[in-house]
């Protein structure tokens, strides 16, 4: 999906409730973005704006194929990424009821239900997805209200955020790619959303205190032994409002997290313990003051930060200083109301 001028691209979700589909943007090397088009999903969205979610776009490893979730009819579709664009590979069952949340680990694949609160397993195979056989897994409870689900870096520990129940829920992985668990902790901080990895295996939560005005937290944990999870460091405050997603860098010392309720983003040093500390509480803003910003990416070269600012209907970039650092890029438009994701090769 290259030119001699494109390196790389940007992904979103319409969450259209009559016809779902993949929003695609060209990268270029300076980061810029120039819309390419829009792919059928061959499922349904909710039709609602904010999708409640981390990870309803998700690119795979490589670049080589991507994953969205379709609310509104109750699938998952999986995407070739070619040259010219997306193909649609096949659009199946999710599983469960409302999937939101979509993450894989090679050819290993696993959907968040939330309206059923559930897991499901899946493979890649043959160029399709296909179902792995008994492998729905139950969340911690009913009305857990899962935020996101995500592989550690070694593939041996799947974890879901739970805002209903304030809590984490692990699974370990066996060889065969079946689900654990979960083995459940409570968060640092009230309404756990999104979540990152670094490569060594530190994972840093958002905590979204309930949308309380100056609340917006995170923690760090690590991971123990496969599908149990250790505090690092408690609660962090970033003094802003409803933070919700987060990306870590490349290289693993600094993640971002973006805080919906006044549209900034904030910054934190990550130490290699895992151990977090507030480096800047606006690294960064779309509209200042304004709430909308929401799902966010690094992209593969570790250069760019891209952020979407749902309710203005815009993508923006940022280039990413060896000092954690953003220098804005600038703001892309086409986008509908009820846009959703953000994955970024």
């Amino acid at each position: 999906m290259q030119n001699e001028a494109s390196t790389g691209a940007v992904y979103l979700q319409t969450n259209d409730a009559a016809k779902n589909e993949v929003v695609a943007y060209e990268r270029s090397a300076d980061g810029a973005l120039t819309y390419l088009g829009a792919y059928e999903t061959g499922g349904r969205g909710t039709g609602k704006p904010h999708l409640p979610s981390q990870s309803s776009v998700f690119l795979t490893e490589g670049g080589h194929w991507l994953l969205a979730v379709n609310p509104g009819s109750d699938e998952i579709s999986l995407f070739a990424v070619e040259e010219r664009g997306l193909r649609l590979a096949n659009t199946i069952s999710s599983g469960g009821s409302a999937p939101t949340s979509v993450a894989a680990r090679g050819d290993l694949v696993y959907v968040l239900n939330n309206g059923s609160a559930s897991i499901a397993g899946f493979a890649i195979a043959d160029g399709k997805l296909a179902p792995l056989p008994d492998s729905r897994r139950p969340l911690s409870e009913e009305g857990a209200d899962g935020a996101q689900i995500a592989f550690s870096p070694d593939g041996r520990t799947l974890v879901v955020t739970e805002r209903g129940t304030n809590s984490i829920s692990a699974y370990a992985i066996d060889e065969r790619g079946y689900a654990d668990g979960p083995t459940t902790i409570p968060s640092a901080g009230q309404t756990p959303y999104g979540f990152d990895f670094t490569d060594g295996g530190a994972l840093v939560v958002t905590e979204a205190f309930g949308g309380d005005i100056g609340k917006a937290a995170a923690s760090s944990y690590s991971v123990a032994a496969p599908g149990t999870l250790k505090p690092v460091s408690g609660s962090v405050a970033d003094t802003r409002s409803e933070v919700c997603w987060a990306a870590v860098t490349k290289d693993g010392r600094f993640v971002y997290v973006t805080n919906f309720g006044d549209g900034t983003i904030s910054s934190y040093g990550i130490g290699r313990g895992g151990e977090i500390e507030l480096a800047e509480a606006v690294a960064a803003s779309t509209r200042l003051g304004e709430a909308g910003i929401r799902d966010e990416a690094i992209s593969s070269n570790g250069r760019f930060l891209y952020a979407l600012d749902a309710d203005a209907q815009k993508v923006h970039g940022w280039d990413v200083g060896a000092d954690g650092r953003l220098a804005e890029i600038g703001a892309f438009e086409g986008l509908p109301p009820t846009v959703a994701g953000l994955a970024a090769s």
